[in-house]
């Protein structure tokens, strides 16, 4: 096939010109490869001006591989204006079809564009990919080493990594969206035009004045796609106005929507696209080119996943699978939704740029990768335009609208030191991602930074080596999660909060600038990992949280004890996770990897134990695609998971050798290797139709949910709580967020000692002025117990000074009055009480 410029869109020969002037200046004025490359980067991408779009890709691949630039062009395929690009059944839809030459500047290849359409909240703009003609690389080349994706009819596509919009997913052509017009639209201007004049809300960046987002004073964690019917952004932003509604009228909330107040930030879980399976094709298929018209099989991808397995290319885009429909807008509207609060609330994003999923390398140019890792890909770091790449990548995601951005894996941003022969942790490339700044609604802005880094990670001994404050200590505005917020804490094991008593003490004596929390993405996923003895003989399983493994896994991350110490006690920014809140199902879901889908089934094997109870399994609303394979019963499920586990270690993962193994077995099924396959696609969607909220709503306990929102509500009216804690014993040395040598010790915090049979906690703070002391005691594990929280605390008190505030439901069911500090009370395993003493 013979390329020549067609179609309506046309190059602009003049803007082109200035684009490649530009960068040929940019590059000849820096030395340093890295320097020139970021202020490169934000004009790379597609921008929409006045009169044109302007379009910029990063092609190494195609120079490398000797493409001429005469060879290149940008393909433009503009979609019918009534295509809905939320609409997920596969359809074909045709395009008008140009071809528009480009300029190559270096590496970039660039083109400033008459006649593209942008995409809108209500139309779908033009989508753009490069295209190349395969025989025009050196004679040479191997088809398969060739840059982007070759296709039947000879030609070689390369898209942009930094697409804000990409309707049928990250494996698609780009579209071109007017994010000028959405900045200008968004609902919530007045919130960051407020940015700076607010105090309450911001302090003064320590350099150049820029305003930057105060933490939050506690924080929910989010997962958008379980979280309401739609599984959608958009159903997530009609949740939160509602609430706001009901807020603003003073209409009760109910006992579900109180599982979402009394916060002041919420953390999305990823929000980026995702990869694809290899073994499908995806949702844009079969392009089919004839002159200026192509056809195309889309879809807005319908896929399940827990947010974290993306492939970096489109991470500035929000993932179409969460967006209902189809539009970006969705992310801003949201964002707008929850700024519009009656008392507004935060926004962080969780930014996975440590690593990409192997999917990335068909979409990325080679360059972008170091080799493999434990999570797919590792990016080179080092690269200068990578690097570049990575941070613009950051400030355009950010630039939706987020307050605040949690760095996913910080430990895993390493290079490969020749000279020690060991990957080394990149703090400044950390650094780097720490100075980048948002500017959304005309407001330039400083985010809100937290870093989860638990290095020495993955070194055998890293929970007992891992400080959890490196980048504190480099970064003193910055949040760390703390030791007990990481995946490896379990609450449901019994002597959980005796052994890691040490842990909980550092939050006390040096937390201010960490989040805890036990309750998140990853711990309640590691909870259910956990085998369910039968008996209690060597059994390490809490059994005083309830009577059945779904009560005590569901009672372990939500309870008063744990929540009422972490809101009304210890520092920090204490975060909790919806799934858990609601008390509804959570597990480990995608249906995205084709190699390791079975082996992350066999994995999660347990969680029939810990989550699915015998009548949820008997709703005819759950579990249906298992249940047409064949597995009727519960039973029949758990029996059929759990030898799965069994055969994947002694087979080394050969799913034919394991489908053998287990065909011998009387099971539900006798599978083979296919069977396996779809056997953990069915597990993957019925486990996220499962724990979606929407089915959870009505399950709700109005006592137990109000009393958390006063808990959280609790710590809102005292923000200096997010303090570290003033005790005897703090360290000598001074750092951010631990109390000097010689402040005046008026804290208290400790455990009853010995614990004989329950691990009671109590402590005591006082506010920074003096005015207001809050006495806590809970039992954190074990049978019940009773204690007289005035004898636990070695401090001066005057017992009549002090009223219980908070009070866990049950303790009070037998009394007339609530506790006084100075009487016995009976607080049994995951009770609480709370008490203040307001001069």
């Amino acid at each position: 096939m013979s390329l020549d410029s067609i179609g309506a869109a046309t190059l602009h020969p003049a803007e082109t010109a200035a684009l490649v002037d530009r960068h040929e200046s940019v590059t000849a004025t820096h030395d340093d490869e890295f320097a020139a490359a970021k202020e490169l980067l934000p004009e790379l991408g597609a921008h929409v001006h006045d009169d044109h779009a302007t379009v910029g890709i990063w092609t190494p691949g195609l120079a490398d591989h000797g493409v001429p630039a005469d060879a290149v062009y940008l393909e433009v395929l503009t979609p019918p204006a009534d295509t809905d690009p939320g609409e997920t059944d596969l359809r074909a839809v045709e395009f008008d079809r140009s071809l528009v030459e480009t300029r190559r500047a270096g590496e970039v290849t660039y083109a400033a564009v008459e006649g593209m359409v942008a995409g809108t909240r209500d139309r779908l703009g033009s989508l753009y990919q490069l295209v190349y003609e395969v025989d025009a690389a050196d004679s040479d080349a191997d088809p398969e080493d060739l840059p982007g994706q070759v296709g039947p009819d000879g030609l070689g596509t390369v898209q942009d990594p930094l697409a804000d919009s990409v309707p049928f997913g990250a494996f698609a052509p780009a579209e071109l969206y007017d994010r000028a017009r959405l900045d200008r639209e968004r609902d919530d201007r007045d919130y960051f035009e407020a940015l700076g004049t607010d105090e309450e809300r911001v302090s003064t960046s320590e350099d150049d004045g820029l305003p930057r987002v105060d933490p939050a004073t506690s924080m929910v964690e989010i997962h958008p796609g379980t979280a309401t019917a739609s599984e959608s952004l958009g159903g997530l932003a009609d949740f939160v106005e509602s609430v706001g509604e009901k807020q603003r009228s003073g209409e009760s909330l109910s006992a579900f929507e109180q599982t979402f107040a009394g916060y002041d930030a919420i953390q999305l879980m990823p929000v980026e696209p995702i990869t694809e399976r290899s073994d499908t094709e995806g949702d844009w298929r079969d392009l089919t080119r004839e002159g200026e018209t192509a056809t195309a099989t889309v879809a807005r991808p319908d896929k399940v996943n827990w947010g974290y397995d993306i492939v970096v290319r489109a991470f500035s885009a929000p993932a179409p699978t969460i967006l209902e429909s189809g539009r970006p807008d969705e992310l801003v509207d949201f964002i707008a939704a929850c700024h519009s609060l009656p008392n507004p609330v935060k926004v962080v994003f969780d930014v996975a740029l440590g690593h990409a999923d192997n999917g990335g390398l068909e979409v990325l140019p080679d360059r972008f990768f170091h080799g493999p890792g434990m999570y797919g890909q590792h990016l080179d770091y080092l690269e200068p335009m990578v690097r570049a790449h990575v941070l613009d990548l950051q400030r355009r995601k950010m630039d939706w609208g987020a307050d605040g951005i949690r760095v996913d894996g910080a430990q895993d941003f390493r290079n490969w030191n020749p000279e020690t022969e060991e990957m080394e942790h990149d703090d400044a490339f950390l650094a780097e991602m720490d100075a980048v700044t948002q500017e959304v609604a005309g407001t330039e802005y400083r985010p809100w930074m937290i870093y989860e880094d638990g290095r020495p990670w993955p070194r055998h001994d890293w929970e007992l080596a891992s400080t959890y404050r490196t980048l504190i200590d480099q970064h003193p505005h910055s949040f760390q999660w703390s030791p007990i917020t990481f995946a490896h804490n379990k609450p449901a094991m019994l002597t959980f909060w005796a052994s890691k008593w040490w842990r909980v003490r550092e939050v006390a004596d040096m937390g201010g600038n960490w989040i805890t929390g036990v309750a998140n993405h990853d711990t309640v996923r590691r909870g259910t990992q956990v085998d369910v003895p039968e008996s209690w003989e060597g059994d390490p399983i809490n059994r005083y949280l309830g009577d059945s493994a779904p009560e005590i896994i569901d009672r372990a991350y939500d309870n008063p004890a744990t929540n009422a110490l972490l809101h009304c006690l210890l520092p920090g920014v204490p975060m909790d996770f919806l799934n858990a809140n609601a008390r509804g199902p959570w597990g480990f879901i995608r249906d995205t990897d084709a190699a390791w889908n079975v082996k992350v089934v066999a994995d999660e094997h347990n969680l029939v134990d810990w989550q699915v109870r015998e009548e949820d399994y008997d709703d005819d609303r759950f579990f249906q695609r298992l249940k047409a394979m064949g597995f009727e019963t519960r039973e029949e499920l758990d029996d059929f998971v759990k030898a799965l586990a069994s055969t994947v270690d002694p087979t080394d993962y050969d799913r034919e050798t394991m489908a053998t193994m287990l065909s011998a077995l009387d099971l539900a099924i006798e599978p083979d290797a296919e069977d396996l396959d779809r056997f953990a696609d069915a597990w993957m969607r019925d486990v996220a139709d499962f724990a979606n909220l929407a089915n959870w709503t009505d399950d709700q306990d109005a006592e137990r949910t109000a009393f958390n929102r006063r808990v959280r509500e609790f710590r809102q009216d005292r923000p200096w709580l997010r303090e570290s804690m003033r005790l005897p014993d703090a360290p000598d040395e001074e750092g951010p967020g631990i109390a000097p040598a010689d402040a005046e010790a008026t804290d208290r915090f400790g455990y009853r000692n010995p614990a004989n049979g329950s691990v009671v906690y109590y402590g005591l703070r006082e506010s920074p002025n003096g005015d207001e002391r809050v006495l806590f005691v809970g039992n954190m594990e074990g049978a019940p117990e009773s204690v007289t929280p005035a004898d636990l605390v070695d401090a001066e008190l005057d017992p009549a000074a002090f009223e219980a505030e908070l009070v866990a439901p049950g303790v009070a069911a037998e009394r007339e009055t609530p506790p006084a500090v100075d009487e016995a009370v009976t607080l049994a395993n995951g009770q609480a009480v709370v008490f203040v003493d307001a001069e």
